[in-house]
């Protein structure tokens, strides 16, 4: 019996298109690197390098450390010097990057289907793929009108040690939450990344209004909707008070 509902969260509780996210947020993060002396293109440079070493990551170290340990190399910038640049994008989460909000397109499913789970006696995992901090993860949720006391658990670079797709990536969940994947529902609109977890023997739906779908995966096989109609399904679960 589903008892836990896995919810991704760009393109699927937040409501945009991943181009248009990948542009505005880096043009707010350029600002940084210039405004530490850095070249604006080798950095972004060094913020893909490290996003790719995150999602080729193998369980043996934190994502984070992956991710600034690549950064670093590309950018040739000393272990003591690499503190100053992750304390200097904390910042600029917690306050620049909500610039980037104006690409939202505005929902009113999301508040009420997340909490409407909660009440129903269910385990609401955010379950984003961990390829930022934490407070990057809760300026989003503040997008979406949520905290993160809404969640049992939080995906972020420093929790995790694998990303999607792997399907390490939701063992670690399962594990941290401790529940078996035939007792958890994962959603999200892209299927090679969120359908995965129907592998391990998890219930899917895939969320169609901001499909992610550059491998063109067969997605006749899952059970999908719009957001509004994957509020309706899950809400329409059985409550498990």
């Amino acid at each position: 019996m589903i008892n836990t509902v896995l919810l991704d969260l760009d393109g699927t509780l937040l409501q945009f298109s991943q181009e248009a996210f990948i542009d505005a947020y880096f043009t707010e993060l350029k600002k940084v690197f210039i405004g530490m002396g850095f070249e604006p293109d080798l950095s972004v440079k060094a913020v893909w390098a490290g996003t790719k070493a995150m999602i080729s990551n193998d369980g043996s170290k934190l994502n984070a450390h992956r991710f600034w340990e690549t950064f670093a190399h590309t950018m040739q910038i000393s272990n003591e010097h690499i503190g100053d640049v992750e304390a200097a994008c904390d910042s600029f989460y917690v306050n620049e990057f909500d610039a980037v909000r104006s690409i939202l397109k505005p929902n009113d499913v999301t508040i009420p289907l997340v909490r409407a789970m909660a009440k129903k006696g269910y385990s609401v995992v955010l379950a984003t793929n961990p390829l930022f901090p934490l407070c990057a993860v809760s300026t989003r949720l503040k997008w979406a009108g949520l905290e993160l006391g809404d969640f049992q658990l939080i995906t972020h670079y420093m929790n995790s040690t694998y990303c999607k797709p792997s399907l390490g990536y939701y063992n670690e969940v399962f594990s941290k939450i401790s529940k078996n994947p035939e007792q958890c529902l994962m959603a999200g609109n892209n299927p090679s990344e969120d359908m995965v977890a129907a592998e391990l023997g998890s219930e899917v739906f895939l969320v169609t209004d901001y499909l992610e779908n550059e491998a063109d995966v067969d997605i006749t096989a899952f059970r999908r909707g719009t957001l509004a109609e994957l509020g309706a399904f899950l809400t329409s679960l059985p409550d498990i008070n």
